[in-house]
């Protein structure tokens, strides 16, 4: 198991866009960090208001955008035009090619999301966009909801790779468990909160990268906000 701490993330400040990078992105470069498995992008953004992302363009690519606070603008090539909030999960698959743009509208609110890209498994697949709610994310649980997974099991998104995800709020008194096979590994991504994770502390913005085969219990939770990605070694 490693940790990587928060405040070792690679930082970005353009003034209307303040990001933090938990793999090599851009303009910054670690070769520690240049993704896990598949999982390949974990930024977790902060837009100013009446900020964004002009049009840009993505091929062969699973995008997810997982918003924190504020409300999402985004519109694409393909005429999807929708606004993503709490709650909500959105995954766009850029497959042969498509632009999209992505705007805070807000005059004084922020926008905070994870942007998150995962490697496909299927390339120059047709590029198609989708949208979901989950009411469960609202509240405290005993575990955490699958939102992504290949076939779309439990009502989740599907996804162009052998990867489970996972996200929510865990109730303080609860313990998870997740044991993956011997050739799965994990990635978990702390958004909110303190826990213990293998009898480690970690805390908000920390991921921690699991081996392949390793179990990972989370206990002791305080107000313990995470998304998990059950990965392929």
């Amino acid at each position: 198991m490693n940790i990587r701490k928060a405040d070792e993330r690679g930082q970005v400040n353009l003034g209307w866009l303040q990001s933090q990078h938990s793999f090599s992105f851009g303009h910054y470069y670690n070769e520690d960090y240049m993704g896990h498995g598949p999982l390949r992008v974990i930024n977790q953004d902060v837009v100013q208001p009446g900020g964004g992302f002009s049009e840009h363009g993505h091929a062969n690519m699973e995008i997810i955008s997982y918003v924190l606070k504020g409300e999402l603008a985004h519109k694409d090539s393909e005429g999807n035009e929708s606004v993503i909030r709490p709650g909500d999960v959105q995954k766009m698959s850029a497959g042969t090619g498509i632009r999209h743009s992505e705007f805070n509208h807000s005059k004084d609110e922020l926008v905070e999301f994870l942007q998150i890209w995962v490697v496909p498994n299927k390339v120059n697949v047709a590029p198609g966009y989708v949208q979901q709610h989950f009411t469960q994310l609202a509240e405290p649980a005993s575990e955490p909801t699958l939102i992504l997974s290949p076939m779309g099991e439990k009502n989740s998104l599907k996804i162009h790779q052998d990867v489970k995800v996972y996200a929510g709020t865990l109730s303080g008194t609860s313990q998870w468990r997740h044991t993956p096979g011997s050739s799965r590994q994990g990635w978990l991504q702390i958004i909110d909160g303190n826990t213990l994770v293998n009898k480690e502390p970690v805390g908000p913005g920390d991921g921690v990268a699991l081996a392949a085969g390793e179990e990972l219990v989370l206990e002791q939770s305080q107000g313990l906000h995470i998304l998990y990605f059950d990965l392929p070694a």
